[in-house]
């Protein structure tokens, strides 16, 4: 008994489903994602020194006291929720810096590189910007930095460009901050990224430090476990970051 061929209608169903059904896991699987810890649950309630505030894309932190001059726009990792990384943020802002955390579209900061558009159009009073991110994240600051001139600093954690269009932004003061003991992002492969960067970027390694620590969403898989504590952790990464908050201000008002 001869079977019958399958017709072209037939084939083309077949490629349809399989490709609603790779989609649809593909959603699933980008939304999976760890609950936040304790402690980015408490750095999101506003208090008498930082305003919080969750509207158009992003969730913002600025000072209660003075009006910031400078600002900072997050990206978070990929498959990390953008409240995970709300005591970083927090901690900038009590250092008297406007701090902003952009929500990336499927967790996946990639398909939103251009989300601190709108943060930048939202404080137009704030004079000097830099961006920064985590993992992933720090890619898409990256190509947001690339791709926006008036951008004054970069902030790069745990993570690389994607490409070296950044090397001759010599107007660009960029950090990179990573840990001697993440598991994702290799301390060897973030210093050999200095190729792609400006000439004067400053690495700054957190001994003891891993991946899961630059946020507050629990262990990930593939990391190494850090022997510093969480605290710790976040305490040098704020102070990496105000340094260079705290340069770019001065090199703006040193231009004025």
């Amino acid at each position: 008994m001869r079977l019958p061929k399958p017709t072209w209608k037939r084939s083309l169903g077949v490629i349809l489903i399989s490709a609603l059904i790779v989609a649809v896991s593909f959603v699933v699987w980008a939304n999976t994602t760890n609950p936040i810890m304790p402690q980015a649950e408490a750095a999101l309630q506003s208090s008498s020194t930082v305003a919080v505030n969750r509207a158009n894309g992003y969730i913002s932190f600025v000072p209660t006291i003075g009006v910031p001059q400078t600002g900072i726009v997050l990206y978070p990792g990929g498959r990390v929720v953008a409240e995970a990384y709300a005591p970083l943020a927090r901690a900038i802002a009590e250092q008297g810096y406007l701090a902003a955390i952009v929500y990336a579209p499927l967790n996946l900061a990639f398909f939103g590189v251009g989300a601190a558009d709108q943060v930048l159009a939202d404080f137009p009073d704030v004079e000097t910007w830099a961006v920064g991110g985590h993992s992933l994240g720090g890619v898409a600051a990256a190509l947001y930095a690339q791709n926006n001139p008036t951008v004054r600093g970069l902030v790069i954690m745990a993570s690389f460009p994607a490409n070296d269009a950044l090397r001759e932004r010599s107007d660009l003061r960029v950090v990179s901050i990573y840990g001697t003991n993440d598991g994702l992002a290799r301390a060897e492969d973030v210093r050999n990224s200095s190729k792609d960067l400006p000439q004067n970027t400053r690495f700054v390694p957190i001994e003891g430090g891993n991946h899961a620590q630059f946020g507050y969403y629990g262990e990930q898989a593939g990391d190494n476990q850090a022997t510093i504590s969480h605290e710790e952790q976040t305490t040098q990464i704020v102070t990496a970051i105000v340094a260079l908050l705290d340069d770019i201000t001065s090199a703006s008002d040193e231009s004025e």
